[in-house]
């Protein structure tokens, strides 16, 4: 059973999940410009989309997925406008614009609903319970993700099985429930790893070294991490960079080794704002305040920055995001 990357299409679909980034792009704009109708035009805009949004260019890959609509609807594939729409949606969440995210993810569906493609319809879904999930309604969503991993093992979509498995083990380990999280990431590991699926082990890795961190064992964790950041530059995936290092991050701070966290972390801040990445940005810099406190920041200047941070969790809507700020208030501050 080997992945594929749905959203490559068209001429397009014989690239491999594992392709650089920098590759993808180059052969999209050029079926870009050799297209002879609007159906072509979608795919190739759609490719040019998604490159660019995992680059985080993200500017271009909002011009990209709207052009590659307005071609989708102009040769009335609703597949393919299904397809546009999702990674608008997911463009909206990596921008942090959740109730925007909810409203295209949600036309996606429709769209779907009403074409041909199963797997354009399971990734809609899909961005819905990821969007709901980062926003820390866990209870939502795991039943669509546990209806999604159904569906995908029925379908034989590995890299959606994966997908699905990372998404229901992150609910499980912020409930606690961390033997059924790593028992899950390994399966998605090795699901990922049978299928080639270099994108979908890098964050199985990453999930793995959580737990494993969790438990004490600081140097595995780090060298998972190693691992898969491996991965995530050889396919120039910088999203997915940024997400491992502020991970990098929390094993250290876990460890006591706060100074190391404190650079981890202000690297990892410059990363996800270079990529216009406001979740991450703000979560590294929950780390970073965290780390200057316990090595003995100005208590006034440590609830001012957690202060800021609970605000803009609280009006994005990050509510599991804000509850950790309040935790480290709590452990932090007399």
């Amino acid at each position: 059973m080997h992945a594929k990357a749905a959203e490559y299409r068209g001429g397009l679909a014989a690239l491999s999940v594992n392709a650089s980034l920098d590759e993808v792009l180059e052969q999209a704009e050029r079926h870009d410009a050799a297209a002879t109708g609007p159906g072509e035009r979608a795919g190739a805009l759609l490719a040019i989309a998604e490159a660019c949004r995992r680059l985080g260019r993200v500017d271009r890959a909002e011009r990209a997925w709207r052009a590659s609509y307005r071609a989708a609807r102009e040769a009335a594939d609703r597949d393919a406008m299904a397809w546009a729409l999702w990674s608008g949606g997911t463009l909206a969440r990596q921008r942090g614009r959740y109730v925007l995210a909810h409203r295209l993810l949600s036309r996606a569906a429709a769209a779907a609903e009403t074409g041909t493609d199963r797997v354009a319809r399971g990734y809609a879904l899909a961005g819905l319970a990821e969007t709901g999930r980062v926003q820390g309604d866990f209870a939502g969503t795991l039943r669509l993700h546990e209806q999604l991993l159904a569906e995908a093992r029925a379908d034989g979509q590995p890299r959606h099985i994966v997908w699905a498995l990372e998404g229901i083990a992150q609910i499980h380990r912020h409930d606690g429930d961390h033997d059924v999280a790593l028992a899950m990431f390994t399966e998605a590991c090795q699901i990922a790893t049978d299928g080639d699926d270099q994108r979908g082990r890098a964050w199985a890795l990453r999930g793995i070294a959580d737990l494993t961190s969790l438990r004490g064992e600081v140097d595995e964790a780090l060298a998972l991490l190693a691992e898969a950041e491996g991965a995530c530059r050889r396919m120039r995936l910088e999203a997915a960079l940024a997400y491992n290092h502020k991970m990098r991050g929390n094993v250290l701070y876990r460890a006591g080794r706060y100074a190391e966290a404190e650079r981890v972390y202000r690297d990892t801040v410059e990363e996800f704002t270079s990529i216009s990445e406001p979740r991450g940005e703000a979560l590294a810099r929950l780390g970073l305040v965290k780390s200057r406190a316990r090595r003995g920041a100005e208590p006034t200047a440590v609830e001012r920055e957690l202060g800021e941070l609970h605000a803009h969790f609280t009006e994005t809507g990050l509510h599991h995001a804000a509850e950790m700020t309040e935790a480290a208030r709590r452990d932090l501050l007399p």
